[in-house]
């Protein structure tokens, strides 16, 4: 019985009736047959997959991969990257840890380390957060005239993301102009390593005292002379350092990018929330003025009956 009322709810409409018909030619005669329950099933299965994909924020998402991937990128590399710097400063500079609470460069490494721990959590959260205000705005614009609708807390936590996303964006640019710091020091070490092996008899010499990793009073200078510099160079220690920084300043920069389309989506999805409650409140107000309108033609009715009567 629950089969025949849905086929009979489905073929009374008269839209339906012709588009779901079936035609079969039999010596050139047409005949019409109507689909199966499991036909019908079926396409109304795939009219809800259209819709569901129809109410998916593209921009959002495609945003949130390319925050998910710069981030990732940083923080993995960046973190691996600085356990290196840690093993090539105690190996090959001869650099110890110094004993107490003495803020050395040792410990601004774990501290950034820390930082990248949480960098990691917070905008792990953040992109959560702005795929689902993605899907929201989404949802709240495609069912505008449906029951779905647009309150005046949307509008904010839409203004407030924006506010949000642009003080992000800020702090990822600092971010990079920060990483490409270190990518600069191997950079240098990197081209001094290049230039022994191609001039013979240089005498190169790498004095930490000059990035600020030390204080002036301690003297780490590695020349090219030097055993440990030899090793250094030889060693896929320091390669593989530096180009880990440079994947992580690549991530650092893909974050920026995609605070940017952040930006993109949230001021347009913004506009869109803003003209739609412009529409919303031009329809509620029509809407009540065509009521009024109809109270007073029937209210004349009926006094022009009463007074005929």
């Amino acid at each position: 019985m629950e089969r025949q009322r849905v086929v009979q709810r489905f073929f009374c409409s008269p839209v339906n009736l012709h588009s779901r018909l079936r035609s079969v030619t039999f010596r050139g005669y047409t005949l019409w047959s109507h689909p199966s329950a499991s036909e019908i099933a079926s396409h109304r299965c795939f009219e809800c997959c259209i819709k569901c994909l129809g109410g998916i924020p593209y921009a959002s998402l495609i945003a949130t991969i390319l925050l998910y991937a710069g981030v990732a990128l940083f923080c993995g590399c960046g973190h691996e990257a600085l356990s290196g710097t840690v093993n090539i400063l105690q190996t090959y500079f001869e650099m110890a840890r110094t004993a107490g609470d003495t803020l050395d460069v040792f410990t601004m490494i774990d501290i950034f380390k820390y930082v990248i721990y949480g960098i990691a959590a917070a905008f792990f959260v953040y992109g959560i957060l702005l795929m689902v205000e993605g899907f929201f705005t989404t949802g709240a614009i495609k069912d505008l005239y449906g029951d779905f609708k647009i309150t005046t807390c949307g509008r904010c936590v839409s203004a407030w993301f924006i506010m949000l996303t642009y003080l992000f964006m800020l702090a990822w640019l600092g971010v990079t102009a920060f990483t490409s710091l270190p990518v600069y020091m191997y950079f240098n070490l990197w081209t001094i390593c290049r230039n022994t092996t191609l001039v013979e008899g240089a005498n190169l010499c790498l004095d930490l005292r000059q990035f600020g990793i030390v204080t002036i009073g301690e003297e780490k200078k590695i020349c090219t002379v030097s055993e440990n510099f030899l090793r250094m160079c030889e060693s896929t220690e320091l390669n593989m350092t530096f180009h880990l920084f440079i994947v992580a300043l690549a991530g650092a920069g893909a974050a920026v990018i995609a605070m940017v389309h952040y930006l993109m989506v949230l001021s347009a999805n913004w506009a869109y929330v803003k003209d739609a409650c412009r529409m919303q409140k031009y329809e509620d107000i029509k809407s009540k003025e065509e009521q009024e309108l109809h109270d007073i033609h029937s209210t004349r009715s009926k006094e022009r009956l009463n007074a005929y009567t």
